[in-house]
């Protein structure tokens, strides 16, 4: 699995699986990125609010999307809602090496010794590491750290990986049953470590 350099995007970024899954559809249906961009462009495929958040949009999908081997297009079509929520998290952490590491790293060592609360602690800890170690990481602001914490919370809950309560000081972490097709593409296609990330196993 390719890493890509370490980077706070996702503050302006959602999880956006509702388009994820139609470009997906789009592309197995045999249209290219191209037409696709342009179709955005054009007629504002996604819903978006405005023209620059329609272009945001569609590169991070299709990033996310690029990130993955094609080959799971159909796979993708083939599964249930919850897996096709774990195909879209498994290319955003594909794409989003710091929040691939966050869960990596937090999320799952938590699963694999029987925790299952994810505090605002555990983003504080893992942001300060994170930045005495890593020197782009070190430049972000106590604020711009503020909003990856709230945006990994929302992902990894849009994902089925945490509970709702928003509100609550501590978040349930939700162990997902990986489906057969998911874990041996993962497996297979070079992406082990997102299944070990979701499923909290050494």
């Amino acid at each position: 699995m390719k890493r890509n350099k370490y980077s706070a995007g996702a503050v302006k970024f959602s999880f956006w699986f509702l388009e994820f899954r139609k470009e997906v559809q789009m592309l197995a249906s045999g249209k290219s990125f191209d037409e696709i961009k342009k179709l955005n462009e054009e007629e504002n495929i996604f819903g978006a609010s405005t023209p620059a958040r329609a272009k945001m949009i569609y590169s991070t999908v299709t990033a996310r999307i690029k990130s993955l081997d094609e080959s799971f297009y159909q796979l993708f079509l083939e599964s249930d809602v919850s897996t096709q929520k774990l195909f879209a998290l498994a290319g955003t952490l594909a794409h989003d090496t710091l929040f691939f590491d966050f869960v990596y790293e937090v999320v799952r060592e938590k699963l694999i010794i029987g925790g299952n609360t994810l505090t605002d602690a555990d983003f504080n800890i893992y942001f300060k590491n994170k930045q005495e170690q890593h020197e782009e990481v070190e430049k972000l602001t106590e604020a711009t750290v503020k909003r990856l914490a709230r945006s990994y919370k929302t992902q990894l809950f849009e994902a089925g990986l945490l509970d709702d309560n928003s509100r609550a000081l501590e978040r349930q972490i939700i162990k997902p049953v990986l489906d057969p097709v998911l874990k041996h593409w993962l497996d297979d296609y070079g992406y082990g470590q997102i299944a070990k990330a979701m499923e909290g196993i050494r």
